[in-house]
Formats: structure tokens, C-alpha cells, sequence
């Protein structure tokens, strides 16, 4: 199964490295591939470094694909820790 969906950043900082180790930590014991994209470019969701430089900022538009059996699940969890800011 795979799943694309748009998420937006709304904490005030972007993408730094709070963030960026909250996304890696749900996604260290996923079988899923996780990929984003923003503006041309495409990374691994799963390396902190990747996310880094994507250089995502606040009300970045990011396109989140999961592709495998948990995706739903997935997705819905990247969806929340977007939506809450990563609880900042």
C-alpha cells in the first residue's frame, strides 16, 4: 500500500533538530519506506541528516509518501506529530 499526503510546518523554527529526531524516533521500527518531499527535492525520512537539509520552514507545504503494510498507520501518526507541532 502506499499513501502521499501534504503536511504543513507550523512550528515556528521549521524543521531543526527537535523536530527532526521526533519524525526519526516514530519512524526507527517502521518497515515502511518514508519519503518527503519539498519543492524539488526528495529525502529519506528515516535519516535526522536528510531532514536537516531539506532546510523545511514554518508553513513549508511537505509531501509525505509511505509505502508499505503499516502505511496507514504511519501516516497517520506523521500527520499528528506535524499537526501538533512536534510539541513545541
Amino acid at each position: 500500500m502506499k499513501l502521499i499526503r501534504k503536511v504543513r510546518v507550523k512550528n515556528t523554527l521549521g524543521l531543526h533538530t527537535r523536530p527532526a529526531t521526533v519524525i526519526v524516533k516514530l519512524l526507527q521500527n517502521c518497515k515502511c519506506d518514508v519519503s518527503f518531499t519539498l519543492k524539488r527535492e526528495t529525502i529519506n525520512a528515516k535519516s535526522i541528516l536528510s531532514i536537516l537539509m531539506l532546510a523545511a520552514r514554518k508553513n513549508s507545504s511537505i509531501t509525505v509518501s509511505v509505502e508499505g503494510e503499516t502505511a496507514t498507520d504511519v501516516m497517520d501518526k506523521l500527520e499528528a506529530v506535524f499537526e501538533n507541532g512536534f510539541g513545541e
